[in-house]
């Protein structure tokens, strides 16, 4: 049983979403939001039959149909929050997440075959869909995206890993106007899984009838409009400008821009000094509810933007935050929330933490320094250190008890939860910490009872953190530099803004490094701390992931067990049976948790959000995940207002 169904029951999806294929409903059934019954009257909208697909999808909505009308107010911080537009508004893949982060489901696809082989996928389209500006949307909108963008050299000098398999970018075969099939050199078994996350909507991001004015294949005048636009150098930069990118703010900037969405930008949308942007009904959007009312059910989206997260708290407890946990979603604030939540009308929303850990420590095992790497490689020191961690009172003090000792890995509810690799070593024992160092040879101290380094310096470490985002952070290394000064081991402390911490992890300059770690819900989506894939994130070894990026052009070659692990999750992505995926998966693993690479302070508790009391078709618990990405699955298409 999903952990979900009894707190998240899922939206129920009538067609190829669950298998049960249901006839399209009449066309008489269907019926639009008042707001449009004056264009259509004035003959400037066709019809709501006329826009919508011969299949809708039909969706069930959570508990009840709704009612039309109303804005939903959120609140952007800052110029750089597009993340939270994405979250709301979605994706619109080819496929999601149902609500439960269960499985994926149709979406902008209709339904899909998969080859016996696995490195073939036709997906059907929904005859007679329509971008938001009323042109078709067909198979050749994916065919302009692989052959004109993804193959493109100028658009794309290294195409997006998510694409490329076996080293070649995936190739498509238009079958006809509704039916594409996209190819791959090998098996790819975690495609559809790809798809449903909030970086892989290319396929279906870009129109054709648009944004093929900005390519040069299709317009030889494109140069001149490069000239002619501010601060573009070339036609791919002019391309992004104008038809926007997957995860960046022009994507909401250009209202001219044909989507697939339920609400569409307006005005200059998400510019440069924007302090409000406001989205209106698609009237083309593909969904309807099982009576044949056309979605979403909200006319209009206002996301004012606040340059600071207290204003965002402000803003929640004034009631002017209608639903969100986006920049609010610290334990800190759930006491402000409850205090003032009749005053504002909200209830507190339960988010469930995706995340693994609050905090988890990336020592370097690539560090430049080959006396410190011989130091942070030896597994006896990373275990003394973690025993000397009084997780406890970090909980107690900093996570308001909130939270349980734990290092990294799935968590407790998840099928791939592993004991060792989440609670071994959790136990605070200095004793024992300080004989295992001693017996690692740092048993010699100096005058003020720190431990030596082999070159006779103090045993220190230097770390920093992004005091401003998290501030908790801070706090839990000020506690541990206490705790580890009892094993003689001095740690000194600094809060950077987030670009130079970022920088000093990617130049690998550091001692060790802190972040949440994900993984705890999404462990084969977010591998990052088992797997040095990333090469912003894999912080216990930058250099082992560009040389697993590069094919080992670049980087520094990994140990013999992170090389075996790699392998392991290249065989794991092209796995196409996924409980012999699930088998590989626990063995990346178990080897992780016998290498003991990283540790951590406490499971990850449960996030807090704000929505108001009369917005109706929102759960009472939500998965808190970039890769889920919330709330989006949960169809904020059928939220809303209820008749006060």
């Amino acid at each position: 049983m999903s952990l979900f169904w009894r707190t998240l029951r899922p939206l129920t999806y009538v067609g190829a979403a669950v298998g049960v294929m249901a006839g399209p409903l009449a066309a008489q059934e269907y019926h639009q939001a008042p707001v449009l019954d004056a264009l259509v009257d004035a003959g400037e909208l066709p019809p709501v039959e006329e826009r919508l697909p011969d299949s809708p999808e039909v969706i069930e909505p959570l508990e009840s149909i709704g009612t039309y009308g109303g804005k939903l107010r959120r609140v952007l911080g800052g110029s750089n929050d597009h993340n939270s537009i994405l979250r709301f508004v979605g994706p619109q893949g080819l496929t999601r997440w149902a609500p439960d982060f269960s499985e994926v489901v149709p979406n902008v696809a209709e339904s899909w075959e998969t080859n016996e082989e696995g490195n073939e996928f036709t997906f059907h389209l929904r005859e007679g869909m329509k971008w938001s500006d009323g042109e078709p949307f067909t198979a050749d909108d994916i065919m302009f995206f692989v052959n004109d963008l993804l193959h493109n050299e100028e658009f794309y000098p290294n195409p997006p890993a998510r694409f490329v398999v076996d080293g070649e970018a995936m190739t498509a075969e238009k079958v006809d106007d509704y039916t594409v099939t996209l190819k791959f050199a090998a098996p790819y078994g975690t495609f559809l899984t790809e798809l449903a996350t909030p970086l892989a909507q290319e396929p279906v991001l870009w129109a054709k009838h648009y944004c093929q004015q900005y390519h040069p294949a299709y317009n030889e005048n494109v140069q001149e409009m490069v000239e002619e636009t501010e601060a573009v150098e070339d036609w791919p930069a002019l391309f992004r400008l104008k038809c926007g990118e997957v995860e960046a703010p022009n994507r909401w900037a250009n209202a001219e821009r044909p989507v697939l969405d339920p609400w569409v930008v307006t005005g200059d949308g998400y510019s440069a000094g924007a302090t409000q942007v406001v989205m209106t009904r698609n009237p083309y959007f593909w969904q309807v509810d099982t009576e044949g009312n056309q979605l979403p059910y909200i006319d209009t989206l206002e996301m004012n933007v606040a340059q600071d997260n207290e204003t965002l708290v402000l803003e929640a407890i004034a009631g002017n935050i209608d639903m969100q946990r986006r920049r609010i979603s610290g334990l800190g604030n759930k006491p402000v929330f409850a205090e003032n939540a009749d005053k504002a009308n909200i209830d507190i929303l339960d988010m469930v933490n995706s995340n693994s850990n609050t905090m988890a420590i990336h020592f370097n095992h690539t560090h430049k320094d080959p006396m410190m790497r011989d130091v942070l490689r030896n597994k006896d020191v990373r275990i003394a250190l973690s025993l000397g961690i009084d997780r406890e009172e970090i909980i107690d003090i900093v996570y308001q008890g909130q939270g349980e000792p734990w290092q990294i890995g799935p968590r407790p509810s998840h099928k791939l939860y592993n004991e060792q690799l989440g609670r071994q070593y959790t136990e605070y024992d200095p004793d024992r910490a300080n004989e295992l160092l001693d017996e690692a040879g740092f048993a010699e101290r100096d005058s003020e009872g720190y431990r030596l380094l082999p070159n006779g310096e103090r045993f220190v470490f230097d770390v920093q953190y992004t005091g401003i985002e998290q501030p908790d952070w801070g706090d839990a290394l000020e506690i541990i530099a206490e705790q580890w000064e009892e094993l003689g081991i001095e740690l000194n402390i600094s809060s950077v803004e987030r670009s130079i911490y970022y920088s000093r992890g990617e130049a690998n300059e550091h001692d060790f490094m802190v972040w949440g770690a994900p993984g705890g819900l999404d462990p084969t989506l977010s591998p990052r701390d088992v797997l040095a894939v990333h090469p912003q994130a894999s912080w216990f070894a930058i250099p082992w992931a560009r040389w697993y990026l590069s094919g080992g052009e670049q980087g520094e070659e990994p140990t013999e067990s992170m090389k075996t692990r790699l392998a392991l999750y290249d065989e794991f992505k092209q796995e196409p049976d996924q409980e012999a995926a699930m088998a590989i998966f626990r063995r990346i693993h178990q080897m992780a948790a016998d290498e003991f690479e990283i540790i951590g302070v406490s499971l990850a508790p449960n996030l807090v959000g704000v929505v108001k009391r009369n917005l109706m078709n929102v759960p009472d618990q939500i998965p808190s995940s970039w890769m889920y990405p919330d709330p989006f699955p949960t169809l904020p298409v059928t939220y809303y207002w209820a008749e006060e």
